[in-house]
């Protein structure tokens, strides 16, 4: 087999730029999705069930459904059902933002709800308000509990991140689809491609096992 590994270094912009893209999605998949999940949390354990029932459907229809539907599903019906005009880029956050927020929300609802009752009963018969009970007393230890969750979802999302090169997002499965395409090299693409998210899978994964450790909560 006659193997041309300059190809790769030819094209080492282009890999850079898709793997930059790719950490861009990522961070800021998570970024919205931390909130949006925290938020979704909050509805779905309301006491009023005009509120919590349209918070369930969609944290369940996104934990429910295949990504790659939920991204055709972004970029192909929500411009034609509400006229919006989204970009490539904007369309494939949305689509991950939505999904990441829906496994968060069920993260941090279990994480709330670990928290034993009579910790809320004593803040409240000290004097403190529902809303300072939850943001001084709650949150803090349920945040603390499914950190290592959250982390592995992180690593989750940094590989998920490859589906939204379906839509033409130009992240580094994209670029190393195109590449190859062109070039018709395929296995010393596809090995620069699986090398370089190992590269940056590698540290995350060892990462999270950290924070397993290190964030162990014992009841």
């Amino acid at each position: 087999m006659n193997l041309d590994w300059m190809v790769v270094w030819e094209h080492r912009d282009r890999f850079l730029e898709g793997a930059a893209m790719t950490i861009i999605l990522t961070v800021a998949t998570m970024a919205l999705a931390i909130p949006g999940g925290l938020a979704l949390a909050f509805l779905r354990m309301s006491r009023w069930r005009a509120v919590r029932a349209p918070a369930t459907a969609f944290v369940e229809f996104f934990r429910a459904t295949p990504l790659i539907l939920q991204v055709y599903w972004v970029f192909y019906v929500l411009p034609a059902t509400f006229g919006l005009r989204l970009s490539a880029l904007e369309t494939g956050l949305a689509a991950l933002a939505m999904n990441v927020s829906s496994f968060n929300s069920e993260t941090f609802r279990a994480g709330i709800l670990s928290i034993r009752p009579g910790q809320r009963h004593a803040a409240l018969a000290l004097g403190m308000s529902g809303v300072q009970v939850m943001w001084y007393i709650v949150l803090p230890q349920a945040v603390a509990r499914v950190l290592p969750a959250l982390a592995s979802t992180w690593v989750s999302l940094f590989k998920d991140t490859s589906l939204v090169s379906i839509i033409t997002v130009m992240e580094l499965s994209y670029v190393s689809l195109q590449i190859r395409s062109q070039t018709f090299r395929v296995l010393e693409v596809l090995t620069a491609m699986a090398a370089l998210y190992w590269l940056m899978g590698y540290p995350q994964a060892k990462l999270v096992d950290w924070i397993h450790r290190r964030w162990k909560v014992a009841e």
